[in-house]
């Protein structure tokens, strides 16, 4: 079946063969048409020890997942948004009302930008505003103040006011871009986890009069590494550990050890408790390339944690057994999406996974993949059937280099919202796969949709916050507003009690809310 929207289905085997005979040459790191960064490292240092992870099917998870997960906030002391789509199956978009009038209450910096030098692959340039993913936490403080927590260009991390835009704390300065977005501690220690392009993961105490890094582990420091430094995605705490994965191409398990000292201070004592690389042999023979980053930010189900990287592989690794203090732990699901998977995997309440892919600009990677052509770019997986995970999948916009999701899919009431690269806003059937409607936006779109109280948040190239009526999910969403900010919009919306918080390319962060709302 072919069409724009052509609805897809496991079982096109010969394509598939074909596909993983193709080994090219090894490619230069992508650059969107919107300026996507570019790597930090000039080439890509080969893995002193390349992985050896069996091709044979992984067997049936034996953690059943179920039916009805909670779908709030992972934090559960205090209210707030802690984390890149607020819960562990990043499904939690944060709590209207949803502005009815809104306008721009405060910009932060009042003039200028946000901005500094950075040099990748491409060059030296100058950066300016938040990027992608770039969501800010929203915590309400013991106080009742709301706290909005933001790294940005500027290679800082930023503590302000959500009323007024006034810093409450001290800039956290790191040695560049601070981009993707962090992580408050769910259970209310004082910490924030928070990396940069600096190579550093930190964990940092906001209980001293200005924010201090209590520990870092820098991404160049890990053996094997294969692509890169950055750390993209925003790391997963639960409980006392922490999962994230890096561009360096591993994934990573810390128990952080917190506690307070004599002087009543918050303390860790981070150790390694897991690390695998984030691909196997079975990926770089079939890309052909050693592009394999992980970028998105892990979710997590019954025990499973689930992630993809730029090569297509989404994986899923059982660490139940590691979050109970034990030392076991095995791959349990594995699907190649065929192309760059850098949005984050979203899992609905029974389990499954929507996935959404990009093509990859890279001279060994043509867009002519048959994998490409043969899955469409958006689809659901079921984890409980590893050996034919394929539930269903779209093919949203084209097949040129740069189409594809950067946007993290959102999935509401029955319903998948996503928005390609290219504009395209489409609604799906989360059951069936149907495209129940579609609409275009200005691109470029890396900004994740937002949905709450019925109203769809999503923000595009153009500097636009667009908010539409999906109350009624069958049927075309009426657009209810749309409130130019100002600048290429990149990151993801935080939605909070009348206010949403977002930075632009143009330099600033802001709130916005109605007129009156305090």
């Amino acid at each position: 079946m072919t069409g724009k929207h052509a609805l897809r289905s496991n079982g096109r085997p010969a394509a598939f063969v074909a596909l993983l005979v193709l080994v090219g040459a090894a490619g230069a790191w992508w650059a969107a048409s919107a300026g996507r960064e570019g790597s930090s490292a000039a080439a890509p240092p080969r893995p002193t020890a390349a992985p050896s992870i069996s091709a044979t099917p992984t067997p049936t998870p034996t953690i059943k997942p179920t039916p009805s997960p909670d779908p709030g906030p992972i934090n559960r002391r205090f209210a707030g948004l802690t984390t890149f789509r607020g819960n562990a199956t990043r499904t939690y978009y944060g709590e209207g009302p949803v502005p009815s009038h809104p306008v721009v209450r405060w910009r932060f910096p009042a003039s200028g930008g946000l901005c500094s030098s950075s040099s990748d692959n491409f060059g030296t340039r100058v950066w300016c505003g938040t990027g992608w993913t770039g969501q800010p936490n929203v915590i309400r403080l013991p106080d009742g103040t709301i706290e909005v927590r933001e790294g940005a260009y500027d290679a800082n991390y930023h503590f302000l006011d959500g009323k007024t835009g006034e810093r409450l704390l001290p800039d956290l300065v790191t040695g560049d871009l601070a981009k993707g977005s962090a992580t408050s501690d769910a259970q209310g220690f004082p910490l924030y986890y928070a990396g940069s392009r600096d190579n550093l993961l930190r964990v940092v105490a906001l209980d001293r009069k200005e924010p201090t890094v209590l520990w870092s582990f820098d991404a160049r420091s890990q053996p094997g590494l294969i692509w890169n430094d950055d750390w993209d995605g925003a790391p997963l705490q639960l409980g006392d550990y922490l999962l994230e994965g890096g561009e360096n191409s591993w994934f990573y398990v810390f128990r952080l050890h917190r506690h307070y000292d004599d002087r009543g201070l918050v303390q860790v004592s981070p150790k390694i408790v897991m690390r695998v690389p984030g691909w196997d042999d079975r990926l770089l023979s079939a890309i052909g390339d050693r592009d394999v980053s992980i970028e998105s930010s892990v979710a997590f189900h019954e025990g499973v944690a689930y992630f993809a990287n730029s090569g297509g592989l989404v994986q899923g690794w059982d660490v139940s057994d590691v979050l109970d203090g034990g030392t076991k732990y095995r791959r349990v699901f594995r699907f190649w999406t065929g192309d760059s998977t850098d949005a984050t995997v979203i899992i609905d309440p029974e389990g499954s996974l929507y996935v959404g892919r990009k093509i990859e600009v890279n001279v060994a990677r043509p867009s002519s993949y048959a994998r490409d052509h043969d899955i469409g770019s958006l689809m659901k997986l079921d984890p409980t059937r590893p050996r034919d995970p394929l539930v269903w999948s779209v093919q949203v916009g084209g097949f040129d280099p740069g189409d594809g999701f950067l946007a993290t899919p959102a999935w509401y009431r029955g319903v998948v919202y996503a928005v390609d690269t290219q504009g395209e806003l489409v609604g799906v059937d989360a059951t069936s796969g149907k495209v129940l409607w579609t609409r275009t936006l200005p691109s470029p779109t890396w900004s994740s949709p937002v949905p709450v109280d019925g109203r769809l948040i999503v923000a595009d190239g153009a500097g636009y916050l667009n908010c539409f009526d999906i109350s009624k999910p069958g049927r075309p969403p009426k657009e209810v507003w749309r409130l130019h900010v100002g600048g290429l919009i990149e990151s993801t919306p935080a939605v909070w009690h009348g206010w949403i918080y977002v930075g632009s390319r143009d330099g600033g962060i802001y709130g916005i809310a109605n007129p009156h709302t305090k």
